[in-house]
């Protein structure tokens, strides 16, 4: 019996733009189902109306194509606002992609210049000084949360204080002067006490663990805690320039 002749592959019989902008298209063939690609997969592979589309050319434009859907999910998260990679990553392995393309197309965006952690980290950190004051500790571990390596949020978190001509005990006076000038007469009051009373001791706890909330420790959290205190007892505003 004579052996039956292989069917040709399929052609591409028409591109069709989709809207609204055409960056993607539907390609339909002469045989099969239709399907749909980014316009730029299509054009990296130089294929058009007429050419044949054996199984290892669609392949390689279907791969293509999720590559650039990987990125273009990328840029859109980016375009919201500016993320460390950990975090781009998450997002985008939440959304479906394939670990290995993920972080393949974070290393291009990484080379392209629009992934820099440390420039992400300095300028959140500026942000906390700016609006929400935190100590080294507690901006070091934010820093962590957003998937920074340990190594440089502390580098970033140093070079930026120090940039800002700032230290852990200038900034856990400018917390404890905030939380003071928040409190009600009753704190106040209580505060002025003698030592040992109740109230007293319940609102320095109230002090005390907001610094250590922020991130202060050591001398500067019992610093700037004591300065407050003294200031109360004094009847008096700290003033920015006490130590």
């Amino acid at each position: 019996m004579p052996k039956r002749a292989e069917r040709s592959d399929p052609r591409i019989e028409r591109i069709e733009p989709l809207r609204p902008r055409g960056i993607r298209v539907r390609i339909h063939l002469d045989r099969g189902d239709p399907f749909e690609i980014f316009l730029e997969a299509l054009e990296r592979s130089r294929l058009g109306v007429g050419d044949p589309l054996p199984p290892n050319h669609r392949h390689h434009l279907l791969n293509e194509d999720a590559d650039i859907q990987v990125r273009e999910a990328a840029l859109s998260l980016l375009s919201w606002r500016a993320r460390t990679r950990a975090e781009l990553r998450r997002r985008l392995l939440v959304k479906g992609f394939r670990p290995a393309r993920v972080d393949a197309c974070l290393e291009r965006l990484q080379k392209k210049g629009l992934l820099d952690d440390s420039a992400i980290s300095a300028s959140f950190v500026r942000d906390r000084l700016r609006h929400r004051p935190r100590g080294r500790a507690r901006l070091s571990s934010e820093l962590r949360g957003k998937g920074i390596e340990p190594a440089l949020a502390e580098r970033v978190v140093d070079r930026v204080l120090s940039e800002e001509g700032l230290t852990d005990a200038a900034l856990a006076r400018r917390v404890a002067d905030g939380w003071l000038a928040r409190q009600g007469t009753g704190t106040i009051e209580a505060l002025t006490r003698e030592p040992r009373d109740p109230e007293r001791e319940k609102a320095r706890r109230r002090l005390y663990g907001y610094l250590t909330r922020r991130g202060f420790r050591g001398d500067a959290l019992r610093d700037a805690a004591e300065r407050v205190l003294k200031s109360v007892r004094d009847g008096r505003d700290p003033g920015p320039d006490e130590a």
